[in-house]
């Protein structure tokens, strides 16, 4: 279990330095600290805790690699009273932020030396992009990387550009694209990521790396085992589910475990321990 540090509940200053429009609803905000540099450092799936004060405070996945020692970046689509805000920002104002919470994938032992495969869907793509570009810059540490990525249409593929020009060109790494319905223009993959999962016929020797909405998860998990994969090989983040972020609101709480402080990353075989609700 992640102790809780009294840093970690102190929120530090970040003045965002830049703002990327991805899709028609999801920015990505590069956050500073005030004299330069990163706010803190942190491990690939861990969260931060960003708020605007008097509008409100909520848990958002730290999308840039701990690689970067120049800035962190947080992907953020536009869904409630705190993102309409942070959606409404401009380059020079501050935030508050807190963090790093939450475990990590474990990159630095478990997934070193694999084969690995990653999927996401929707905004899930934004937790595991940082586990991606950590990979990239440690490249002679991991085997092949295949990454499967959906959305419902070409316009909602967040970070497609970074994936073009840096992820298809990197050696041992294949990325595959779909969206969930035919658009005009687009000659790639079409249909939703369980089903591509399927069609892909991967080996049975890469470790799994999963995140999207939870329908997506379930299906996907269900064909990945028909196709032999086990439990033990596949990882996700439950963040949604996260709320303080140091397991005091018990908004995370089911049997005996607290996401924030367990998780929000745990393999597929520990969440059978879990009950059934979950």
């Amino acid at each position: 279990m992640t102790a809780v540090r009294e840093d970690m509940l102190i929120p530090k200053i970040g003045i965002v330095t830049d703002i990327r429009q991805d899709t028609p609803d999801v920015k990505t905000f590069r956050v500073n600290a005030l004299d330069g540099g990163k706010v803190f450092e942190h491990m690939p799936g861990q969260c931060a805790m960003l708020s605007i004060p008097g509008v409100g405070e909520a848990m958002f996945s730290i999308t840039s690699s701990p690689t970067n020692k120049e800035f962190m970046e947080f992907s953020i689509k536009k869904c409630g009273c705190l993102t309409e805000w942070l959606h409404q920002m401009e380059v020079g104002q501050q935030v508050t932020i807190r963090g790093p919470l939450g475990n990590h994938f474990p990159v630095e032992d478990e997934l070193k030396g694999k084969n690995l495969l990653i999927i996401a869907g929707g905004i899930g793509i934004a937790p595991v992009r940082s586990v991606i570009n950590y990979c990239r810059d440690n490249r002679a540490d991991y085997g092949t990387i295949d990454v499967v990525y959906g959305a419902r249409t070409p316009a909602d593929l967040v970070d497609f550009q970074e994936m073009q020009e840096e992820w298809m060109k990197t050696e041992g790494m294949n990325v595959h694209l779909t969206i969930d319905v035919p658009s005009e223009g687009w000659d790639g993959h079409v249909g939703f990521v369980p089903n591509y999962v399927k069609e892909l016929n991967f080996s049975t020797d890469k470790t799994v790396v999963m995140c999207g909405p939870p329908i997506m998860i379930k299906f996907t998990l269900q064909n990945l085992m028909e196709c032999g994969f086990a439990k033990t090989q596949v990882y996700t983040t439950m963040e949604l589910r996260m709320k303080c972020g140091f397991g005091k609101c018990g908004r995370c709480n089911i049997g005996d475990k607290y996401v924030c402080k367990d998780g929000p990353v745990f393999r597929f075989d520990a969440l059978d321990q879990l009950p059934s609700e979950y």
